[in-house]
Order: structure tokens, then C-alpha cells, then sequence
């Protein structure tokens, strides 16, 4: 198999003709379950312009044929307050697409996808979609819906189909055989690798388009730099978690330790032993065993 360039890297710096679209359309297809189509990459306050511009700005900012806006996250480095960033990159981009003066009813839908390479809150699947709707705080199975009037006027069927959706792709608990076009998908963004059996809608022309050799030596230099900073990054962290494991285990055994001690002193006491005694028969201190 060719050797690729990563997603991450590709969908920042090297998709943005519009020849390319059909690579990140793919994507949207599989994860919405109908075909997509981008009019175009938008320009926003939120467009990164380097790998190290604030945290709060968005990758890409894609409009489809219908209007709706789709916000593509991909993020390497290990951030617990993640889940907010995703609110406020939605909230941010509904404000930005909303012109002063114009009724609320012009917002447009937005779609979040969010890429991550570090573990995310607590669950066993590696794709998650969240949506919001109102549930009857009384009965569950009672969810409100619009009005006739409303669906006419919004074009839609339910609140969900106005607030936006969160598309979120755990890449590390990916750990399966590919079965299915998103499986496909996922193995892609987490190897960099197409096998020719994938055919999921845009893998087909990622392994063309995204081949390593067809970069320039300028890009290539890039590419390979970005990809070095990435595992020497990804080494840090680990290293310090380790550590922090480490120093944990070390904190637990004294503190197990120190708790049978102040137990064994007690018991010592209740047998009648005074604390000379139980200093020497547990090779203590007598000042430690009488402050405790």
C-alpha cells in the first residue's frame, strides 16, 4: 500500500480544492447517512491560520448545496475540557453566520465533527452523535415536536433538526476489523492507511490524491517535520502519565502503609502494651507511636 498523509494534516493544509472536496464528502455522507455536497470553505474568525493559533478555532468551515454548515475539529493533544470547546466552536459559528437585524429563524443547521487521537469521557464505542431534544420531564416517551405551523415555516420536523449536531470519532478505540464504510473511515484517520478492499465513499480518491510522494520536497519537509512534533508530543505525555502512575503506586504503598501502622498501634493498645513496648516490637519511634 502507498504511504499516506495523514487526515489531520491533509484536511489543514491540502484540501481545499475544490477538486478535493469529494475526500471530505465522503466523511460527511457516511457520518449523516445521505449524500453531501460542499458549495464551498468558508472563511471565519475561527479558521486556524497555524498549528499553534488558539485552541478555540475551527479547522475547516464547509457550507453544503442547501445551506447547512458543517465544522470539521481535529485534535491530537489531550484536552479535558474538550466537550467545551465543541459548544462554544458551534455557538461561535451560529453568531458569526447570523447577520445583525435578521429574525433567529435565519440559523443556520450546524453539523460539529469532531476528530480526537486521545481518550474522551467514558464509553466503549469509538463514533458518538449527539443531538438535542426535549423529553417531557413526566413521561419519556413524550418528546416535543413542532408545530404544524412551524414545520411549514422551518421546513423541518422536530427542535433537533434546528439546534446542532455533535459528531464525535474516538480514533484510539479503534481496535476492529473494518466492516463497514465508517469502520473504513476510522481505520483510515487512525493508520493512514487505504487497503485496496475499502471503498466507502471518499477512500477511494483519498488514496490517490493523498499520497506522500505526490508532495512537493518543500510540503514533504513540512509534513514529516508536523508528523515528528506529533510523536514527540505523543511521547511527553505518555512519559508523564507514566510518571504520574508511578509516583501514584508510591503515594498508595505509603499510605497503606502508614494506615496498617496507626490500626497495629491501636490494637497494641487495646491489648494493654504502653508505647515503649509497642515502639519496639514495631521497630518505630516511641515520639511517632504517641503521636498516633
Amino acid at each position: 500500500m502507498a504511504n499516506l498523509i495523514s487526515f489531520d494534516w491533509a484536511i489543514k493544509k491540502l484540501l481545499r480544492n475544490k477538486a478535493d472536496y469529494c475526500i471530505v464528502e465522503g466523511l460527511l455522507t457516511v457520518l449523516l447517512g445521505r449524500q453531501i455536497r460542499i458549495k464551498s470553505l468558508l472563511e471565519s474568525e475561527g479558521n486556524k491560520e497555524t498549528d499553534d493559533d488558539k485552541f478555540n478555532r475551527v479547522d475547516i468551515l464547509a457550507e453544503d448545496e442547501s445551506g447547512e454548515l458543517m465544522i470539521f475539529e481535529i485534535q491530537n493533544n489531550r484536552e479535558l475540557d474538550y466537550f467545551h470547546r465543541m459548544a462554544y466552536g458551534t455557538s461561535k459559528t451560529l453568531s458569526e453566520y447570523l447577520k445583525e437585524g435578521e429574525p433567529y429563524r435565519k440559523i443556520r443547521k450546524i453539523y460539529s465533527i469532531n476528530i480526537v487521537y486521545f481518550s474522551i469521557g467514558q464509553g466503549d464505542d469509538y463514533a458518538y452523535h449527539g443531538t438535542t431534544q426535549f423529553v417531557s420531564m413526566h413521561d419519556k416517551n413524550d418528546i416535543l415536536k413542532l408545530s404544524e405551523a412551524q414545520r411549514k415555516a422551518f421546513g423541518c420536523e422536530t427542535p433537533s433538526d434546528i439546534f446542532p449536531e455533535y459528531y464525535l470519532l474516538r480514533v484510539d478505540k479503534f481496535d476492529k476489523l473494518a466492516t463497514t464504510p465508517l469502520d473504513e473511515w476510522i481505520s483510515f484517520l487512525k493508520n493512514s492507511e487505504i487497503p485496496p478492499s475499502f471503498k466507502a465513499p471518499g477512500l477511494p480518491e483519498a488514496r490517490e490524491r493523498l499520497r506522500v510522494d505526490s508532495l512537493s520536497d518543500e510540503e514533504r519537509i513540512v509534513y514529516h517535520r508536523r508528523m515528528e512534533n506529533l510523536h514527540y508530543q505523543s511521547s511527553v505525555i505518555e512519559t508523564g502519565l507514566i510518571e504520574g502512575r508511578m509516583q501514584g503506586l508510591k503515594e498508595g504503598i505509603e499510605k497503606g502503609r502508614e494506615e496498617m501502622l496507626v490500626s497495629s498501634i491501636a490494637r497494641m493498645r487495646q491489648k494493654g502494651l504502653d508505647d515503649a513496648s509497642i515502639a519496639d516490637l514495631l521497630g518505630l519511634d516511641k515520639e511517632y507511636v504517641s503521636s498516633h
